[in-house]
């Protein structure tokens, strides 16, 4: 098929998406949490793939939208919180323990990283900071039989995490040592 003979967009999908775009931020500002895909698709009456799709034009133009497995979110902007990244390892039926030891601690897990011979760095958005939030998404990882990352490396993996003072890091980072977690 020729060019000439191509239908091209109308302006008037063009602004319509614009404003989609637009309201799409809106809410994701506004919300206090991350906002679920099948939530916001279905505010805005389009559908998940649609949504997805607007959230890759967003990114694109420079917006700093976070996927997260409970949804979608901006960057937390908070100043004055210390990071860390621990380099761990174990079987996918540790991950509790793991992550619990963490938010015990009072800790936020931001993500998860492995390093894929293919691929390079792989980084999963997690953002836990809470038992219940352990608990999500494990329910998930089981609902959707979905793999864990650190799969992909036998088990070997990074969490960049985060807390209001250093030494909550530190005493997550004992006890992951202790329980034999941590890689030396």
């Amino acid at each position: 098929m020729n060019s000439a003979a191509r239908p091209r967009p109308s302006l008037s999908s063009d602004k319509a998406g614009d404003e989609r775009r637009h309201r799409i931020m809106e809410r994701i500002r506004s919300h206090s949490g991350p906002l679920a895909g099948a939530e916001l698709a279905k505010r805005l009456r389009v559908s998940r793939q649609c949504l997805v799709q607007d959230i890759a034009i967003l990114r694109a133009a420079g917006e700093e939208i976070v996927a997260t497995p409970r949804g979608y979110r901006l960057p937390d902007t908070a100043k004055d919180t210390h990071r860390a990244v621990l380099a761990c390892r174990h079987a996918p039926e540790r991950t509790e323990e793991e992550l619990q030891i963490l938010v015990d601690h009072g800790v936020k897990i931001l993500d998860v990283i492995v390093e894929h011979p293919l691929y390079g760095e792989l980084r999963g958005s997690l953002l836990l900071e809470s038992r219940a939030d352990v608990q999500d998404f494990l329910k998930q990882v089981k609902a959707t039989h979905a793999s864990l990352l650190s799969s992909l490396t036998g088990g070997v993996h990074l969490h960049t995490v985060e807390a209001s003072r250093p030494e909550m890091i530190s005493r997550a980072r004992a006890r992951l040592r202790e329980r034999g977690f941590l890689l030396k």
